[in-house]
């Protein structure tokens, strides 16, 4: 059996008092995109943190490709491939320069890649770092990041500052290295870009695993959103099972239905029923049935994302 791109066990991490990460037991399999969620605090970037070897645990342990992530960090680095959320660069290199220090960091560059990297991302590399705007300076860690080819990407909010049409890039090009079989590992506070790409998701709460798994798995431990339109006054349906909020609206009845669908669909016969539409919930009301409220998201964003920020602040 294969062994796992990443795999944490009994993961914890205190800063005196303050415990950032609580017992994190969590595998990653190859050739897999899993997405990284949790508002600002959760322990999303401690986690990373503690992936790349650049934090120590308090106690458990993390692997990549089986490689202990404190005593073979450096094996371990050779592997793998780190956006980090703030790019922090050297203002006085080219975007090339930049791009020709980290190939050789890293020891590997897929050059032909590297060019359509740079057309994909109408990357200028004859500018400096310093002429660069945030976004452009994002979009050339992307590039130095993929051009690799790593067998792991650890991306911590990688597409800060891009603008739409930098985040399809984005995606096709997450997509295409989940196509050759790499392994993607993918903190985001944009839920759409994490609906659109992983396959797995874990939703991180106080330094807790909170949920893991497909969104198919998440979206069935949340309520289906039912709509029931009639021709007349409709008929009570708070006590049908598996109803747990119905909502009365003159002729119509907004429900939340958890498991089975049938006996809803039975209590409907003969009712007068017009018309009935349904939806699963998106990953937004996915993540918000853990946490309550929708305090937590941004509020200069958009519905789609949740608190915008660099990382977590232990």
């Amino acid at each position: 059996m294969a062994v796992p791109a990443i795999r944490i066990e009994g993961l914890s991490k205190r800063y005196g008092a303050a415990a950032a990460l609580r017992e994190l037991d969590l595998e990653v399999e190859r050739g897999e995109v899993v997405g990284y969620l949790g508002p600002n605090g959760a322990g999303k970037t401690t986690t990373i943190r503690l992936l790349l070897g650049l934090a120590r645990p308090t106690a458990g342990r993390a692997e990549i490709f089986g490689l202990d992530c404190q005593r073979q960090a450096v094996a371990a680095h050779r592997r793998l491939a780190y956006v980090p959320a703030e790019a922090n660069l050297w203002p006085s290199l080219t975007g090339e320069e930049t791009l020709h220090l980290l190939g050789r960091v890293q020891g590997r560059v897929d050059l032909d890649y590297r060019e359509e990297l740079i057309a994909r991302f109408d990357l200028d590399p004859a500018k400096k770092v310093r002429a660069y705007s945030k976004g452009t300076r994002q979009k050339l860690l992307l590039v130095a990041a993929l051009m690799t080819r790593p067998e792991l990407l650890v991306l911590d909010e990688p597409t800060g500052g891009l603008d739409p049409l930098m985040e399809q890039a984005f995606r096709h090009s997450v997509r295409e290295a989940r196509d050759r079989g790499q392994t993607v590992f993918l903190s985001s506070h944009v839920l759409s870009e994490v609906e659109a790409l992983c396959d797995r998701v874990a939703i991180l709460r106080e330094g807790r695993l909170a949920e893991f798994g497909t969104l198919a798995q998440l979206r069935h431990l949340w309520a289906l959103t039912v709509e029931a339109i009639f021709v007349g006054p409709p008929p009570d349906l708070a006590r049908v099972p598996g109803v747990t909020r119905a909502v009365v609206d003159g002729c119509q009845v907004h429900l939340q239905l958890q498991g089975s669908i049938a006996p809803l669909i039975e209590a409907l016969g003969g009712t007068g029923l017009r018309g009935l539409l349904s939806r699963e919930p998106s990953l937004e009301e996915l993540f918000l049935a853990h946490y309550g409220t929708a305090d937590h998201l941004d509020r200069d964003q958009v519905p789609a994302s949740v608190p915008a920020g660099a990382g977590d602040r232990p």
